[in-house]
């Protein structure tokens, strides 16, 4: 399909979301080209189809977590809430940095984690409102600040997945969730994907990976590049040393931020504020220095969900 016939099919699909008030303006979930043309591409440019994945999509912001997506966002920053560190200790999933596209990486080291250890201190229904979070997250922060950061739209990321360690019986400790996790991507965050390298798989992968392959669509399996433990050479070549930590054999280490899983790392951080207990503690602490003559202000909350650079070229 040639660019002018996607642009007019793009046209039309906005023009049909509105008219129909399946989207309005002001909603969060974007009315930009790069947003629309998700769903277009999730259902090949098929109109009909990519209104009804819209609408659906819609509903489920509207009603996820019996309060919508907007509601929990503003309940927990997904840089900043409470039970974050026992989260990242034992189900380890952030963004951090971008790759030489602009892409930002999203990683996943599935050999630390431990469902027991963590519903130990966070409910199973609190862990899947951050991972909802983490999700939004990546449509509402990180894709639009890496787009500014490139200049160009950016509309996918670049995962990595570290299997070293995993085995079979951790895969079936959190089959249902994985599952769950992967349907909520598709269906409401379609064509966020761009690239998966799935590092360190061990002998037992073969199993693990003819369970996960019927929930995924065709074209997300194409995107999946198994790498196995010789892989240091690939990611380097797609990504900059400095943007990739130390142990996936990059240099860095973010050690000021108490580690790259933890710090958040990447151009959506910049003139970012946020609303988490950190952010309150910092900003009591500032008020302080107010009431005693200090001249320093309280900076107001800053989202990094601006406007994408114009779509020129697919």
């Amino acid at each position: 399909m040639s660019n002018s016939k996607q642009l007019e099919i793009l046209r039309a699909f906005r023009e049909s979301l509105y008219a129909e008030g399946i989207l309005h303006n002001g909603d969060s979930i974007g009315s930009d080209d790069e947003t629309l043309l998700r769903f277009l591409r999730a259902r090949k440019f098929d109109l009909a189809h990519s209104k009804k994945m819209f609408r659906e999509c819609q509903n489920w912001r509207k009603t996820v977590g019996s309060v919508g997506v907007d509601e929990l966002y503003k309940r927990t920053d997904p840089f900043d809430y409470p039970e974050r560190e026992a989260v990242f200790e034992c189900w380890p999933l952030w963004f951090h940095k971008t790759d030489k596209q602009g892409r930002p990486l999203n990683v996943h080291v599935f050999g630390g984690m431990d469902l027991t250890k963590l519903y130990k201190v966070c409910t199973p229904e609190r862990h899947w409102e951050t991972m909802i979070v983490n999700a939004e997250c990546l449509t509402r922060e990180i894709l639009p600040a890496s787009s500014r950061a490139a200049g160009k739209p950016i509309g996918t990321t670049f995962v990595i997945v570290d299997l070293k360690g995993f085995g079979i019986g951790a895969f079936w400790q959190m089959k249902s969730l994985v599952r769950s996790s992967f349907q909520m991507s598709q269906d409401y965050y379609p064509e966020t994907m761009g690239q998966l390298a799935i590092i360190n798989a061990p002998s037992s992968f073969t199993i693990i990976w003819n369970a996960i392959k019927p929930w995924l669509s065709k074209e997300t399996a194409q995107k999946v590049d198994v790498l196995g433990s010789d892989y240091k050479d690939v990611l380097l070549d797609l990504i900059y040393a400095e943007n990739l930590p130390d142990f996936l054999g990059g240099t860095c280490k973010c050690a000021e931020e108490g580690g790259c899983a933890l710090s958040g790392a990447g151009p959506w951080q910049e003139g970012r504020v946020g609303w988490g207990p950190k952010a309150k503690a910092k900003e009591k602490v500032v008020k302080a220095r107010n009431d005693d003559g200090f001249s320093e202000k309280l900076t107001p909350l800053v989202v990094n969900n601006g406007p994408l650079p114009v779509l020129e070229e697919f």
